[in-house]
């Protein structure tokens, strides 16, 4: 009787590692996709920075741009948008450097769920010295 019931649950194993194992690669597929998302947003934010106090030191909108590409070495520098505001600055006032950087999914399933490509955006405001 024993053999009998062990000769019906032959399949049993196949058919749930059948079910699992795409809900397993979807999850350790969009850790992955969301861990290089991540990775691209702190990397933004400190090449914002950078920019940020070049420009709290007076430097002019060609060496904020070049502070902010040097910052950012993991990310496609053609892709990233600098915006410095005001164009013209004196001492005391604000200055603001904003940065965004399109991050494009690599994982066809995970970007029909999420917008692709993934805009990141990050701005610093720092006083003019």
């Amino acid at each position: 009787m024993i053999l009998r019931l062990r000769k019906g649950e032959s399949g049993q194993a196949l058919v749930e590692m059948a079910l699992v194992l795409p809900l397993f690669f979807l999850l350790l597929f969009g850790v992955i996709e969301m861990g290089r998302v991540g990775y691209a947003y702190i990397t933004l934010c400190n090449a914002v920075r950078e920019g940020g106090r070049t420009a709290a030191i007076g430097g002019l909108d060609p060496s904020i741009e070049n502070s902010v590409q040097k910052a950012a070495t993991y990310l496609d520098l053609a892709s990233l948008t600098i915006i410095i505001t005001p164009s013209d600055r004196y001492s005391g006032e604000m200055v603001t450097v904003e940065v965004t950087y399109p991050v494009q999914l690599i994982i066809p399933i995970i970007s029909n769920v999420i917008p692709n490509p993934v805009v990141l955006s990050s701005s610093i405001k720092m006083r003019l010295e």
